[in-house]
């Protein structure tokens, strides 16, 4: 036997129209999407820290926009704001990770370790820093051969075929609340 009910139709319409709606007039009627309109200052502050300049001594910026970037992205309808560096250094992936806990440290923000059970805290590291309202985090990730030539078109070449590739990369709602590192 079918399930009916005349007191869902109204409901269900309500829901249909304010969906249609809403897609129609570029909003949402579920949740407060939030946009990159007016992130330019709040993304050349995330561009311009310091964290992401401190590169270890012998550190070298990868070449042109794959070095680089700073970005405002609301594709998913929560906009994020990001800024990376990618560096290519020829010693080890604990001598990174030291510079970058030492670096933060210094410069105020809090680090932390993944929580879930298989990361391995000493090759994984993430930093927050600033009150609600300000909030900012920051990664260090280690990138692959693969991934250099894939994902950054980079051709192998003497900086990239010795030592190893890591970027740094900065991330902030656009409205500046907190979020937290392995969420």
């Amino acid at each position: 036997m079918p399930f009916r009910s005349r007191r869902l139709r109204p409901a269900v319409l309500l829901l249909t129209t304010a969906l249609v709606a809403g897609g129609v007039g570029g909003c949402s009627a579920l949740a407060p999407f939030t946009t990159c309109e007016g992130t330019e200052d709040r993304l050349r502050e995330l561009d311009s820290l310091p964290l992401l300049a401190s590169a270890p001594p012998g550190a070298k910026a990868a070449p042109g926009d794959a070095g680089a970037y700073a970005e405002c992205v609301d594709d998913s309808g929560d906009a994020w704001l990001s800024a990376r560096r990618l560096y290519f250094y020829p010693g080890s992936e604990q001598e990174v990770l030291a510079h970058y806990r030492r670096a933060a440290e210094d410069g105020g923000w809090q680090v932390h370790t993944p929580a879930w059970p298989f990361a391995d805290p000493a090759l994984e590291l993430c930093f927050t820093q600033g009150p609600e309202g300000g909030a900012r985090q920051a990664t260090v990730h280690f990138v692959s051969r693969r991934l250099l030539h894939e994902v950054y078109r980079l051709p192998p070449n003497r900086e990239s075929a010795r030592g190893l590739a890591f970027e740094i990369e900065a991330g902030s709602e656009s409205d500046g609340s907190s979020s937290s590192c392995w969420d």
